[in-house]
């Protein structure tokens, strides 16, 4: 991957909530002092990672891949961000996935040799978009899914005036939940119109598993086991179509990816496949939905550690038991759970606004107005997303990275 030019970049007001002490300097110049980041050089809330957590966790999961048999493409619409892409590549990931071809535009614009699309490309500009660029660029891989007929001939009349087929998936689905064939008839349907397509390439089967929720009940557990159980019995049945040296199976989100492993190895000796996952949310991993759900730490594990926490002051302390802090649904997710006090043991955020949320303070915890707070998140994507600039700190605060995001 190439260095990301956003290094020299000079920072200024247009990066949200980023020092006024750092205007007219870069990220590079930043860095290199190694600066301590402390409450009264902020103007109001701030993202942060930590460094030490982050790289344990990239350690951690690819060692976890290397045991399990399994490669990873991590889902780069997580963070948006190349400069973690490019560690996650470092670390032995395949592929970095993404969800659109914006998406894809933006992790080529830093090289990244290997795309997968999880999901099936149909628009003719994004077509053009990635016959251009595997035709320019012949060190290049992509594969996306298709789960439709109509779907294969739309891509094939958009790859029209390409000179390098696009390898395609079979996408399988789960009733009730996303994309993907219902039927094993459209399934094979699906397979037939991308072996006899002349832009097309039949490179395997993908699926996800978590599409109808991310509980871990036994029923969620028995649609999960249903749908990798297809994935598997596809994969076998298509496998002498397949026109690529070796098949791709797919799955796995940052819920189930255990399951995935167990349920998409130990293939038919002869069968060359690749079983590759997609979590993208175990780099950070959180204080919410997937410490809770994470295979590595639902049931009280501490493989994974979270990465990611929101900081911000308290600003109005208007009853005994109730503050107001200066962070709010323009900073932090909140669509799998409301933000987690770190600092605050017996409190929790009740109410979260614009740009303010509402702590409800317990257990003997007590604030005062002025004194900054860590959050913990739940889930990473929705956080990732409201932060253009975010610095990576070391355990004594310092400023080691400057992790630029493009959303």
């Amino acid at each position: 991957m190439t260095v990301p030019p956003a290094a020299e970049e000079p920072l200024d007001w247009r990066f949200k909530s980023v020092p006024v002490s750092w205007w007219g300097r870069t990220p590079a110049e930043i860095v290199a002092e190694r600066p301590a980041l402390r409450p009264s050089d902020l103007t109001g809330p701030l993202c942060v990672l930590r460094a030490e957590a982050l790289t344990h966790n990239l350690d951690t999961v690819a060692a976890w891949c290397r045991r399990h048999g399994v490669e990873l493409a991590p889902h780069g619409k997580t963070h948006m961000a190349p400069a973690l892409a490019a560690r996650q590549l470092a670390a032995g990931a395949c592929a970095i996935t993404v969800a659109t071809v914006a998406q894809g535009a933006v992790y080529r614009a830093f090289a990244v040799p290997a795309l997968v699309l999880a999901g099936e490309l149909i628009d003719p500009a994004g077509l053009a978009w990635v016959g251009a660029e595997l035709d320019v660029h012949p060190e290049l891989t992509f594969t996306c899914w298709a789960d439709s007929v109509r779907g294969v001939e739309l891509m094939t009349a958009g790859l029209a005036g390409t000179r390098r087929s696009v390898d395609v998936c079979v996408e399988v689905g789960i009733p009730g939940g996303r994309s993907g064939c219902r039927t094993r008839a459209e399934i094979d349907a699906v397979a037939r119109a991308v072996a006899d397509s002349p832009r097309l390439r039949l490179a395997g089967v993908a699926g996800y598993e978590a599409a109808v929720g991310q509980t871990l009940t036994p029923q969620a557990h028995g649609v999960v086991a249903d749908h990798l159980a297809l994935l598997r019995e596809t994969a076998i049945r298509l496998a002498p179509r397949v026109q690529t040296a070796s098949m791709m199976v797919s799955a796995g989100g940052s819920t189930y990816f255990d399951v995935v492993a167990d349920a998409l190895t130990g293939w038919p000796d002869g069968l060359p496949v690749r079983t590759v996952l997609r979590s993208g949310c175990s780099l950070t991993h959180d204080h919410g939905l997937y410490a809770r759900t994470s295979p590595l730490t639902r049931d009280g594990g501490d493989a994974l550690r979270p990465a990611l926490e929101v900081h911000a002051p308290v600003v109005s302390h208007p009853e005994r038991d109730m503050a107001v802090v200066g962070m709010g649904r323009r900073d932090v997710g909140f669509d799998q759970g409301l933000p987690v006090p770190l600092d605050l043991p017996g409190s929790t955020v009740t109410t979260l606004y614009d740009q303010h949320a509402t702590l409800r303070l317990g257990g003997g915890d007590a604030v005062e107005i002025g004194q900054w707070l860590r959050f913990g998140i739940s889930h990473p994507c929705t956080t990732f997303d409201r932060w253009q600039l975010i610095p990576m700190l070391d355990a004594q605060d310092r400023v080691v990275d400057l992790i630029r995001t493009y959303f």
